[in-house]
């Protein structure tokens, strides 16, 4: 049975959010508690999900990957096996780096990282579009970044 979030719990959170390198003394430092209660904590958060994982935030420009796209897509019929298709399409292309399900008029906005024009145009024409699947796709290319997923706001963690 999963315990409730206490305030050192999202305190936790907050600070392993910000950097998930963080050792246990660190932590402890950063929210007044002992190393051992922070391993403790840690690793009750890790077993009940609220810590899904730690990964490296990688620069997708140094790694070649230059043009960020953001691409509607409408499926071609509206039914559950061309809707599994289609995800089972998504899931199998890295170069996909988020895929959302929407209301209104399109029916997926995805997030895509590519190596130029010539990558976006192989990744529309020769993958997207012939997927059987695949109705419609409007690609948008990122102008600049305003703002990057830096974490998720963690409730009351100092309230």
């Amino acid at each position: 049975m999963e315990e409730p979030l206490d305030k050192l719990d999202l305190r936790l959170l907050e600070e392993l959010q910000k950097d998930g390198r963080l050792t246990n003394n660190e932590l402890g430092d950063r929210i007044a508690l002992s190393p051992s209660q922070c391993s403790r904590r840690r690793t009750r958060l890790e077993t009940e999900g609220y810590i899904k994982g730690y990964q490296a935030n990688l620069d997708r420009q140094k790694l070649g990957l230059d043009m960020l796209v953001v691409i509607s897509v409408t499926l071609a019929t509206h039914n559950r096996d061309n809707a599994r298709r289609f995800s089972q399409l998504i899931n199998g292309l890295p170069e996909v780096l988020e895929a959302y399900a929407l209301t209104g008029e399109m029916d997926y906005h995805l997030k895509v990282a590519t190596r130029g024009l010539a990558g976006l145009s192989r990744f529309v024409n020769d993958v997207l579009l012939p997927h059987e699947s695949v109705q419609h796709v409007k690609t948008s290319i990122v102008l600049d970044t305003l703002k990057t997923f830096e974490g998720f706001p963690v409730p009351s963690a100092h309230g």
